[in-house]
């Protein structure tokens, strides 16, 4: 089976590559073409996934899924959520959205955060969404230099390490997106 990821986020698409079994094939926006960066106007993660994943299945005709994810800071009350990549400004830069985040969490005890992951699924003429989180805190400084985005500064789960400490494999197994991808690979193995 072959499905388009509606990413341009080459460390998204390599994390769900890693994931997938042999028998699901993951194209690229690259791959099929498309260039264009979709814009997402949503207000809410699930409206994020399902504008990309429309946009792929309405102008190229074809299976797509699509991914929207979240950082809910519990002190921010749920900042920086739907514009987590753009939290620090339009640029995307990770490294200024984490210096953001810390620092206003300066002083503040309360660090509880879960990241929180929707895919939109178009499939056969139908829609289908897939939500995975993990529930975690925010740590004071930045640790570990794998994974990208908040991963050096957020600690899955209270295991004492960030997910930038962790291997892809690791990470995979725990993370929001992994958990959201497992259900996105269980029902597409189901389809097969």
């Amino acid at each position: 089976m072959k499905i388009v990821f509606a990413s341009n986020n080459k460390n998204k698409v390599q994390e769900i590559q890693n994931q997938v079994p042999e028998s699901i094939q993951i194209v690229t926006l690259e791959e099929i073409g498309c260039f264009e960066d979709i814009e997402e106007t949503g207000t809410t993660l699930e409206e994020n996934a399902i504008i990309k994943a429309n946009y792929v299945t309405e102008k190229y005709n074809l299976p797509c899924f699509a991914d929207d994810t979240g950082l809910e800071i519990e002190a921010l009350n749920g900042e920086p959520g739907v514009y987590s990549a753009r939290y620090a400004g339009e640029e995307k830069n990770s490294e200024a959205n984490m210096q953001k985040v810390l620092e206003n969490l300066n002083g503040v005890s309360n660090r509880k955060a879960k990241f929180k992951t929707v895919i939109a699924l178009n499939i056969n003429n139908e829609q289908y969404l897939f939500t995975g989180t993990v529930e975690g805190e925010i740590r004071n400084e930045q640790k570990g230099t794998n994974g990208f985005g908040y991963d050096p500064i957020f600690e899955p789960e209270y295991l004492g390490k960030t997910f930038a400490e962790m291997t892809l494999e690791d990470k995979n197994k725990m993370s929001h997106r992994g958990r959201a991808v497992e259900k996105l690979i269980e029902f597409l193995t189901r389809l097969e």
